[in-house]
């Protein structure tokens, strides 16, 4: 049993779900939403801090300030009154409500940007807005997930290693695609790995990450309005477009399970699981990476009024709900291929 003084200290990523009882496909599911900042981001934030204390750029006066839609936003507050630090988190409206309170309980002061970029997004805009105040004040420190390379180094040493470990015979690892932070750093350590696996990054639909036109997105969490700029798309053998439409659906099927994911999570499942029915996937060991669990998501995704305003009446219909994906002929998996303890 661990006993921690500082809540950064402990992050379960040992946890995997089995997924083919829902989904009628092999898929694993990483969990990465243990920890007390409750998402995957809880490693980048740790590198990144950690980093800027080395580096002597974060000082005792220092007032962290991140644009963020909202995990890091949770981590980086959590290791901000940790630590002794101020933190401004700069966001916008698609910032889940219990989200921004939750950071504003930690001590974390939220700005919230409500104008739109170039691409209909709001990155640019909060961008923008983080500069400006960096510009003004030299007490500012802004540690840019964006570019920060302790983002993708983070999963190099965690996530991807984590993941190597449990499951030896690894064909096919699918990673949604926000910052690219997890899915570059994840896609370096396997390029070097023992054997040869296929990286395959999951977008949402209307993100301008791998090209492709801005559309509206309004569940937070994965796509961009610009191009990531930690993205090297020659560590990704296939980028695979999910309509937010499709990460509701998902999202909904998993809780029906007694499985409450994020819609990070959901985007995930719903590419993997699509591409799965594509293959032949009796011999493949095939893990996907769930960023985060629904508690945040109740009050969008996971709320009737909310789906039914932005996506009409029958983004639940039963038939879609219950369909199963298919793969062929459904076999036993190779007994070496089921995750070691």
């Amino acid at each position: 049993m661990p006993v921690i003084s500082a809540p950064h200290d402990f992050n379960e990523g040992r946890l995997f779900v089995d997924l083919e009882p829902i989904f009628g496909c092999p898929l694993y599911l990483k969990c990465e939403g243990f920890n007390f900042a409750g998402s995957i981001k809880l490693k980048a934030a740790n590198e990144m801090v950690a980093s800027a204390e080395r580096d002597g750029i974060l000082k005792p006066d220092s007032i962290l300030v991140e644009s963020s839609s909202g995990n890091l936003g949770v981590a980086l507050s959590m290791i901000a009154a940790s630590k002794g630090y101020e933190f401004l988190c700069v966001t916008d409206s698609r910032c889940n409500l219990s989200t921004r309170l939750l950071m504003e309980a930690l001590g974390s002061r939220v700005h919230i940007v409500a104008d739109p970029d170039e691409n209909g997004g709001f990155l640019g805009t909060r961008v923008e807005y983080v500069r400006s105040l960096c510009a003004s004040d030299s007490r500012y420190v802004w540690l840019s997930q964006y570019t920060n390379p302790g983002n993708w180094r983070a999963h190099y040493r965690t996530t991807a290693q984590q993941i190597a470990r449990h499951f030896p015979s690894l064909d096919v690892l699918f990673i949604g695609t926000g910052t690219a932070g997890t899915l570059m750093g994840c896609a370096r350590y396997f390029r070097q790995w023992h054997r040869p696996v296929r990286i395959v990054a999951v977008d949402s639909v209307g993100s301008v990450a791998f090209g492709g036109e801005p559309g509206r997105r309004m569940i937070p969490g994965l796509g961009m309005s610009m191009r990531p700029p930690l993205l090297d798309e020659s560590y990704v053998n296939e980028v695979i477009r999910v309509e937010e439409a499709e990460t509701i659906r998902t999202c909904h099927r998993m809780a029906r399970r007694g499985f409450l994911f994020g819609g990070s999570t959901g985007t995930v499942v719903s590419g993997a699981t699509e591409w799965l029915s594509r293959h032949d996937a009796r011999d493949i060991t095939a893990v996907a990476i769930a960023p985060d669990l629904g508690e945040r998501y109740l009050d969008t995704i996971y709320q009737t009024n909310w789906l039914q305003d932005l996506y009409g009446d029958q983004i639940l219909d039963p038939e879609q709900m219950t369909a199963t994906v298919q793969t062929e002929e459904s076999a036993p998996r190779e007994p070496d291929r089921r995750p070691q303890p």
